[in-house]
């Protein structure tokens, strides 16, 4: 049982480092990202490549793979995003979701339906901690994803730049009188996101397969994390992330694996159905 709950919190760090990055995009420039789940695909297989074509290990390419989504989450800003936020909200929340549809379609004829996964790598093997043996991979890119995760949470709350993007998110007009420039400000929240969650992609090669819809695995989990822990709530969005990987854990060891997700989506709908904002949401 402890070793369930061990892997369930190592996972929930993951969840939490993919869900924290949806929640900065959406708290600070009010857009849900529905293509989120596909930028992780594209990290992933950014790292399979580099370690097929380059022999690079994903534990050493992971921040080349956040620096290339940081620039493919500016790319969508500044050619998509910007354009339809003067629009209806609707539009917005449209086009995130064509593009999620148009990566994943360009996944699956580029690299086909194919499960592909990495031989041994830097952090392959096994490791035990008082009687409990766990994937050194999960230990490894979950205790990567709380540094990323802290680190993001020192710059939004405890740096002037940090600062800026709270007045955006506050009001976009008062923020401009002062100074600051709000389309420069979604710019970079867009590429802090979108990095976070490619880094975590390159991770997850370590021990997870790489497939053109594996997006929507975590995607939908990282929605289901920053509704559950409050809209917008970078705090939310990782205790909820930890929670659910918990609870997954729980449930495969108790009940079934098959139910694992099932017991998600019920905790889910019983928290929105006594807090419509989350647990860390405003009233």
């Amino acid at each position: 049982m402890f070793e369930a709950l061990s892997a369930g919190l190592f996972n929930g760090l993951i969840y939490a480092a993919v869900a924290v990055g949806l929640a900065l995009i959406w708290g600070i420039t009010d857009v849900i990202n529905f293509a989120h789940g596909e930028f992780l695909m594209l990290g992933m297989y950014a790292a399979y490549w580099l370690y097929t074509l380059g022999h690079i290990d994903p534990t050493l390419s992971a921040p080349l793979v956040a620096v290339v989504l940081a620039f493919v989450g500016f790319l969508t800003y500044a050619l998509i995003i910007r354009r339809l936020q003067k629009g209806p909200a609707m539009a917005v929340i449209l086009a995130t979701f064509g593009l999620g549809l148009v990566l994943r379609q360009i996944a699956f004829i580029a690299f086909s339906p194919d499960y592909r996964s990495l031989p041994d790598t830097l952090v392959s093997g096994s490791v035990t901690v008082a009687g409990i043996s766990l994937g050194r991979p999960q230990v490894v890119t979950g205790l990567i994803a709380l540094v990323v995760v802290a680190a993001l949470f020192v710059l939004v709350y405890r740096t002037r730049w940090g600062h800026a993007l709270q007045a955006v998110a506050e009001d976009r007009q008062v923020a401009a009188l002062v100074g600051i420039s709000p389309d420069r400000v979604n710019a970079q929240v867009w590429m802090l996101g979108s990095a976070a969650v490619g880094l975590a992609g390159a991770l997850l090669t370590t021990f997870f397969y790489v497939f053109p819809s594996v997006g929507t695995v975590f995607g939908l989990l990282a929605f289901v994390a920053v509704c559950m822990g409050g809209f917008g709530s970078l705090p939310g969005a990782f205790i909820a992330g930890i929670l659910i990987g918990i609870i997954e854990a729980m449930t495969g060891y108790f009940v079934a694996p098959a139910m694992k997700t099932v017991s998600v989506y019920i905790l889910f709908i019983l928290v929105l159905w006594y807090r419509p904002r989350g647990l860390f949401g405003r009233w």
